[in-house]
Parts: C-alpha cells; sequence; structure tokens
C-alpha cells in the first residue's frame, strides 16, 4: 500500500462521528493505520450557561483551540437532573427542571454521550470547561463550600486518567474537582487577593487549606502540575476581557497537548 492510499483512508476515517466508543476506538485504529498521531480529548461538559452550567465561552474557546491543533474530540455530560436552573437575564434560580445531558448538548450540538460511556482507554486526555455547573451539577462545591463532595463519576474519570498517566486540563472553578480528587495536587484559579479584577479570590485560599498548592497566575497563564500532569488556567475567574480569557484556555491547551 502506498504513501497516497493511505492518506486516502485517513481522509475516509476523518469523518467518522464519535456517536460512542465504539466509533472512538475505530478511530484510533485509523490513526495507527494512517501512521498520524491525532490527540483524541475527552470534554466534560456541566450544562448550558455560566450561572447553573458550562459556561459557553470557555467550552467554545476549549474547542477552538483543540480543533486548530488538529485534535479529535468527543463531549460528555451526567445524565442527571441540573442543581437547579437559573434565569440569567435574572441571576435567579426558577422553579424549572432540566437535565444536564440534554443542556450540554447545545453546545455540543447534539453530538454528546452520557458520561457513564467515557472509556478512558479511548482517549489521550481530559478537559473540563469551568462555569457553575462545576460547583453545581459535577460537585456541591456552591452549597458546601470547603466540605464539598464531587461527583462519583467525575471523581473516577479524574482518578482514572491520571492513574494511567494522562493529562487533564481544567479551567476557572473545575480545578476544585482536582483538590478534591488528587489531594496535594497544584492548581491556579488566579490570584489569592481579592479586587475588583480578581472577584472570587478566596477560592484560592481555600484550596491552600484543603492542602493543595496554589500558584498565582494571571488570566494569560497557565500552571502545569509536571508530577500530576494537570494543567490549570483561571479563565473567567478574572474580571477580564473575553480575548484574554480566550488566549488564556489556549495556553492551557497547547500545555496539554504537550502532555498528551
Amino acid at each position: 500500500m502506498s504513501v497516497g492510499d493511505c492518506n486516502c483512508c485517513w481522509q475516509q476515517f476523518n469523518y467518522v462521528l464519535f456517536a460512542d466508543t465504539a466509533h472512538i476506538q475505530l478511530v484510533l485504529s485509523a490513526r495507527k493505520f494512517a501512521g498520524v498521531m491525532v490527540k483524541c480529548i475527552a470534554i466534560v461538559l456541566s450544562g448550558c450557561g455560566v450561572y447553573d452550567g458550562t459556561e459557553i465561552h470557555e467550552a467554545s474557546a476549549v474547542l477552538v483551540h483543540l480543533s486548530r491543533a488538529g485534535a479529535k474530540v468527543q463531549m460528555f455530560a451526567p445524565d442527571v437532573d441540573q442543581m437547579h436552573v437559573v434565569n440569567h437575564c435574572e441571576g435567579k434560580p426558577t422553579a424549572e427542571k432540566r437535565n444536564v445531558l440534554q443542556e450540554s448538548a447545545r453546545i455540543a450540538r447534539g453530538d454528546v454521550s452520557d458520561l457513564t460511556k467515557l472509556d478512558i482507554t479511548a482517549f489521550d486526555a481530559l478537559v473540563i470547561p469551568g462555569g457553575f455547573g462545576v460547583a453545581k451539577n459535577l460537585s456541591d462545591w456552591a452549597v458546601k463550600g470547603k466540605e464539598y463532595t464531587v461527583q462519583p463519576q467525575v471523581e473516577k474519570l479524574i482518578k482514572g486518567f491520571h492513574g494511567v498517566g494522562k493529562p487533564l486540563a481544567m479551567c476557572c472553578i473545575s480545578p476544585v474537582l482536582a483538590a478534591r480528587a488528587l489531594p496535594g495536587c497544584e492548581i491556579t484559579v488566579g490570584q489569592d487577593s481579592e479586587c475588583e479584577r480578581w472577584p472570587y479570590a478566596q477560592t484560592a485560599t481555600t484550596m491552600t487549606e484543603l492542602g493543595c498548592k496554589h500558584v498565582n497566575k494571571n488570566v494569560g497563564e497557565v500552571h502545569v502540575d509536571v508530577k500530576n500532569k494537570l494543567v490549570t488556567t483561571s479563565a473567567f475567574m478574572c474580571n477580564a476581557p473575553i480575548h484574554e480569557v480566550f488566549d488564556g484556555v489556549g495556553v492551557m491547551v497547547t500545555e496539554l497537548l504537550k502532555l498528551a
């Protein structure tokens, strides 16, 4: 078989939709067959919308930077009810009920899978964007603060990727998941001194109290915990212009792919 034939085969496989794990495994076989090392990245979402789900701009930034780097992605979310639904015009909870998986499908353009179907062996790395859904649907940080717990399936996946040496990236509030799942890890959620630009700086103090090492970083920077293969950045923990958040997420993706 010629190189041209291999390239032709790869182009055909390149259009496979990641509908389920079987398809993901097919793509993994294809990339090995074609000799092209395309990174496969799992993204865990927590709904749709900053106040009760995934922060949409952060998720979009992750997707854009991964796409530009030539990575393949599959999005996942837990098939559970949201903690609550927030009217994003008023910032107030409503009596409405919504499902995390169904809401995440809005970001994924319908191509999202139940979190229980995430097979660690099919992926090179895991990314978890921020948003209050992390603190409400992937954990109970929003309710319990320092006494929080991480949703069991999410904690299992974080530990699973870490256990086989596969890197993780988290931005905004999502590093709190790593703080609980990987005790003693190094993270950043930005700065530890509260001001108008850093309104959530108290989170850094809490992370330190939990035994993590918090490293102060600006919005365009990341911290790489080399030992744990964990890349974190502050994103909208900083009251920054959206392009600065976008660029910081880009640095996070770049550093993640170096480790993958």
